[in-house]
């Protein structure tokens, strides 16, 4: 199973436990619909499961869904292309701790800075990780971002959507870009921050970035009262 299938399974629990919601169905009503233990259902909820095709089928039936949607059909697309309907949408600001609390785990996200010439921002991805609440992402020495982004302040961006569910959050820290050029530092980074780059080519260059400012808002249901 690729990392993909492995994170459509993680949240298919997740899934079921909205769309199930979403119908007023109780965990019974939709183990009798779907020819299930009642007891299975709440473990499938609260468990990253593993469903035969079949099973999927009639469960993605008694929600009435399809399976694809079930399994985060759609993630591919551009974030936000294909949404739920989702009743009284919940918007709100998080903390800056709750912020970094969502990004610790690294992953991707999108550093935006200027290039002197240009009318609009330049934007792109790095793989990054957060190492004693500074950000840490590697590059090349010879690019963009090593030329524009490396000294001074960028604003950086991370952010998770799930469009079955119409839920996610985002994160934006600006802060100061600077390079590590001190060997002592860089080994302690090789050590302690193995952040790995997707993209192919020598990307030897470590840069973090400061936090001064960390902001973020989260979507999602409103809990009823």
């Amino acid at each position: 199973m690729n990392v993909r299938d492995q994170r459509a399974q993680g949240d298919l629990g997740r899934r079921v436990a909205y769309r199930r919601a979403e119908l007023g169905l109780s965990q019974e009503e939709v183990a009798e619909r779907a020819g299930m233990a009642a007891g299975y259902i709440d473990y499938l909820e609260r468990n990253p499961p593993n469903l035969s095709r079949g099973a999927l089928t009639r469960l993605a039936d008694a929600l009435r869904t399809t399976p694809d949607t079930l399994l985060g059909a759609g993630f591919e697309e551009p974030e936000g292309a294909r949404v739920t309907h989702i009743p009284r949408p919940q918007l709100r600001e998080i903390d800056s701790q709750e912020c970094l609390e969502l990004i610790k785990a690294g992953g991707v996200g999108r550093v935006a800075f200027t290039v002197p010439g240009e009318s609009a921002p330049t934007v792109l991805p790095v793989n990054f990780l957060v190492h004693n609440e500074s950000i840490v992402f590697r590059t090349t020495g010879h690019g963009v971002i090593a030329e524009h982004a490396t000294d001074g302040y960028i604003s950086f961006e991370v952010d998770r959507f799930d469009g079955a569910t119409s839920e996610g959050w985002s994160v934006l820290v600006i802060g100061r870009a600077r390079p590590i050029r001190d060997p002592l530092d860089l080994s302690r980074l090789r050590e302690t921050a193995s952040v790995q780059p997707w993209a192919a080519g020598e990307r030897d260059l470590f840069v973090t970035i400061v936090p001064k400012k960390i902001t973020g808002r989260r979507v999602a249901r409103e809990t009823p009262g």
